[in-house]
């Protein structure tokens, strides 16, 4: 049985031994203890030796879940065997030391209430994800927001930070998996290679792979970071000079959605993986082409967003895309808007996004479109055409939007 919040996790509150309990494993799995033990007996779980170790957790959690999807025991068997399954090795690798404290405890030894020690946790992939106790590393984490919390920064503000961080780190994650799965594991099933061979070959890959992400990660964070505070210190100039800045908790910002027309049917006639292709020499080529203060925010399927501080730059990028990838089909469709957004959690919301991807719907292949508020702001820039198209109805706004299509002036 776990402890309880008040209760010391190891001997006087400190970390208790590395080994677990036999209830420990089967109540993280949900399956009983009785399960465990007949699953033990029967040689499912290549990591009992005899302890119950880590190693032997990780086996246990992944074989009752593809239990809870309907595969027999007989079929797991075969697929431990064969090496298309495994977990045990890499899982104790990558697990953090075992020293175990209560929420209660951590909260104490960083001066954190209780609350705040879960939704950090489960923003980590700690207590609240499936583990009721923290490790030294947690307890460490939690120090450092402690840290941040005491130099001023608002809860609300670490929480989205917290937030970002978990999205973005789960997202490299899954991609080191998924990309090993696709290149080195599913290659070497298919070249025969048994179970044990696949699990030390990926054991011995993911060891030489963890080294690298910090130092890769760090310098990324670093020079990135540089650039943003210089955006914004230069954001923070115009706001001064303008008097209509945007309100607190909104950002006055230059939104772009570009999607490729004609994907569909792409996929149809010409199979997922040349549309595939399409997409990231789409993708690829509208990131080359961005000013220096805008970034894409997301993409999803065949759309890009995109934002920035300057409207004229963006409309800049937009149009000098279109003239990149040329008649070429499928061609982008692009609409540019610019005004106040919300900012939460690393992302824009609010009508002017919404407007803005209302926009790139009337537009068609290889056209740009723009709002009036974006052809004001781009006034004197030079290098733009603005042509009027009229007011038109947007899905969603009730009042009339006036639109201009852009192109380059003839030089």
């Amino acid at each position: 049985m776990s402890p309880s919040e008040d209760e010391p996790a190891g001997e006087n509150g400190g970390p208790a031994d590395a080994e677990l309990t036999v209830g420990e494993i089967a109540g993280g799995a949900g399956v009983s203890v009785g399960t465990v033990r007949r699953w033990v007996a029967e040689g499912l779980v290549p990591g009992y030796e005899g302890r119950w170790t880590e190693s032997v957790r990780a086996w246990v959690r992944v074989i009752a879940r593809l239990r809870e999807r309907g595969h027999s025991l007989a079929a797991i068997r075969t697929a431990i065997e064969e090496g298309r399954i495994f977990s045990g090795p890499i899982e104790t690798l990558l697990r953090a030391t075992p020293g175990r404290h209560s929420v209660a405890q951590a909260a104490r030894a960083t001066g954190l209430d209780r609350q705040t020690v879960r939704e950090l946790m489960s923003l980590a992939g700690g207590a609240g994800r499936g583990r009721d106790t923290l490790t030294d590393q947690d307890v460490e984490l939690l120090s450092y927001a402690a840290t941040v919390l005491d130099a001023g920064v608002p809860r609300s503000a670490l929480m989205q930070l917290m937030r970002v961080y978990s999205q973005k780190i789960a997202q490299i994650a899954d991609a080191e998996v998924r990309l090993i799965h696709l290149y080195v594991h599913e290659p070497m099933i298919q070249a025969g290679y048994s179970g044990t061979e696949i699990a030390a070959e990926l054991a011995g890959l993911t060891n030489d792979l963890l080294p690298l992400a910090p130092p890769v990660m760090n310098f990324m964070h670093a020079r990135l970071l540089a650039d943003f505070v210089e955006l914004d210190t230069i954001g923070h100039m115009e706001s001064e000079l303008d008097t209509g800045a945007a309100k607190a908790g909104r950002l006055k910002v230059a939104v772009a959605f570009a999607d490729l027309t004609g994907y569909s049917r792409l996929t149809v006639e010409r199979g997922d993986e040349a549309a595939l292709e399409a997409v990231e020499r789409f993708v690829a080529a509208a990131e080359a082409a961005l000013p220096l203060d805008a970034r894409v925010t997301k993409t999803l399927g065949d759309e890009v967003m995109v934002v920035g501080s300057d409207p004229a730059a963006l409309a800049h990028w937009a149009v000098k895309l279109q003239a990149a990838l040329g008649d070429r089909p499928p061609r982008p469709r692009i609409g540019v808007h610019f005004g106040e957004a919300v900012y939460r959690d690393g992302d824009y919301y609010g009508r002017e996004v919404n407007q803005a991807a209302r926009v790139v719907a009337r537009a068609g292949a290889g056209e740009v479109l723009a709002t009036r508020v974006v052809r004001e702001a781009a006034a004197g820039a030079g290098g733009l055409r603005f042509e009027r198209i009229g007011e038109v109805s947007l899905k969603g706004f009730s009042e009339l939007t006036e639109l201009f299509r852009v192109t380059a002036t003839e030089r």
